[in-house]
């Protein structure tokens, strides 16, 4: 399946310096809730990894935004998704920027929250293993938890036809999907819409339920 096609680029992930410390695995969590982490220090015992300025800033301020495409430091920056359709700013970013700006699509937390960096700082510290109380969201339907079909009614969600007839045509062409920890029968819809064309979904999910190797749920 020719990823472009379907109005996305996808990276390896093996790459991929954007996660936590654990055991014998190096992932590091690039927010602002950790300060003392040495990113020169990283490149240097690490030079094989890229680094991701993570959607965990929550960068909501377009300005904001610009001053993180502008650091040499990483070679991605993810906004915050309410910054995803300001269209009028974001074709107005150089070529360089463009290139570096990677979207997250399927956000399902409320655009009105006020509690996106609390959240995120609290799930980051308990991925660290430090002690901390439970989050516990406030935001409108934040009780019944991830929805792909709420989140697909969002005016901010990027879908198959926003990527390939305005994103690409902008010159955007880094993509995110988010809840790679909702469970692998939740990923396979998110894999299916965005990665697999409608008339081969149904063939594909039917195979991939029958291959009784699978955990799904």
């Amino acid at each position: 399946m020719d990823a472009t096609e379907k109005g996305a680029v996808f990276r390896p992930l093996k790459r991929k310096a954007l996660i936590y410390i654990s055991k014998s695995v190096l992932f590091v969590y690039m927010i602002s809730s950790f300060p003392n982490i040495n990113l020169i220090c990283l490149k240097k015992n690490f030079p094989d990894f890229y680094f991701v300025s993570s959607t965990t800033k929550v960068l909501t301020e377009f300005s904001d935004l610009k001053k993180e495409l502008s650091r040499d430091d990483f070679s991605f920056v993810v906004p915050d998704f309410r910054l995803n359709k300001e269209f009028e700013k974001l074709v107005q970013l150089d070529e360089k920027s463009k290139a570096k700006v990677e979207f997250l699509c399927n956000e399902c937390c409320s655009p009105k929250c006020q509690e996106r960096k609390i959240c995120y700082e609290n799930v980051s510290r308990k991925n660290l293993g430090l002690e901390c109380s439970d989050h516990h969201c406030a935001a409108p339907d934040g009780d019944k938890g991830y929805r792909f079909s709420s989140a697909m009614k969002s005016p901010l969600f990027i879908g198959i036809e926003d990527i390939q007839n305005k994103y690409l045509k902008m010159g955007f062409s880094n993509f995110k999907i988010e809840g790679r920890g909702l469970g692998s029968a939740m990923v396979l819809e998110f894999l299916l819409y965005y990665l697999v064309r409608p008339e081969y979904q149904i063939v594909v999910r039917a195979e991939i339920y029958l291959d009784g190797m699978l955990d799904l749920f």
